[in-house]
This record gives structure tokens, sequence and C-alpha cells, in this order.
């Protein structure tokens, strides 16, 4: 993939809202999944909670790309952007993210 030191891995968890069953949530995982951004290379891997401990998050997903533009192009991106307003924001009771270098 890319040199170690350079990589930015964009974190997100989410909640989701009374009511919202595991294919809701997986239907809109499948879709960033899905996501492709022209000229950008993204390796994405999502998943629900397993509830292993009380009080987790419902859903997260890791996106790694190569560096601050990467991530800027995939962030406006305007399929992403629908995503994030279609599927996501109507699921969604809370939803934080971080973006690391590794």
């Amino acid at each position: 993939m890319w040199h170690r030191g350079r990589v930015i891995r964009n974190v997100v968890v989410g909640t989701v809202k009374d009511g919202v069953t595991t294919e809701q949530i997986e239907q809109a995982l499948a879709a960033i999944r899905g996501m492709q951004v022209p000229g950008v290379e993204l390796d994405v891997h999502t998943g629900v909670d397993l509830g292993l401990r009380e009080g987790n998050a419902n859903f997260a997903i890791t996106v790694d790309v190569a560096d601050e533009a990467a991530y800027q192009a995939y962030d406006a991106d305007d399929e992403h952007n629908r995503i994030r307003r279609e599927l996501f924001a109507p699921i969604s009771a809370s939803i934080q993210r971080i973006q690391i270098r590794l």
C-alpha cells in the first residue's frame, strides 16, 4: 500500500437512533465500502459492533488514504457526501471522527 508514517487514517464511530436495524446500518456501511473517489486510493474497513461491551458505539469505519490531499478529496467527494446525507444522517444519533497519521 503506502509507506507508513505518511498514511492518514480516518476513524469514524457512530451510534444509531432507536429502532434502527442492523440491516439499515449494513446498507450504509456497504455504500461506504463501495465508494470510489477519482484519483484516490481508499483502504476501507467497516463493521457493526459485536456487543461485547455495554455502551459501545453501533458501527465503525476506517479509511486509509495516502496523505492529506487524498483525505481532503475523499472528504469533499460528492458521492461521499450523498452517502453521509442520505444513508447515515437519517439513522445516526451521533457520529465522531478523527484523522491520525500512521
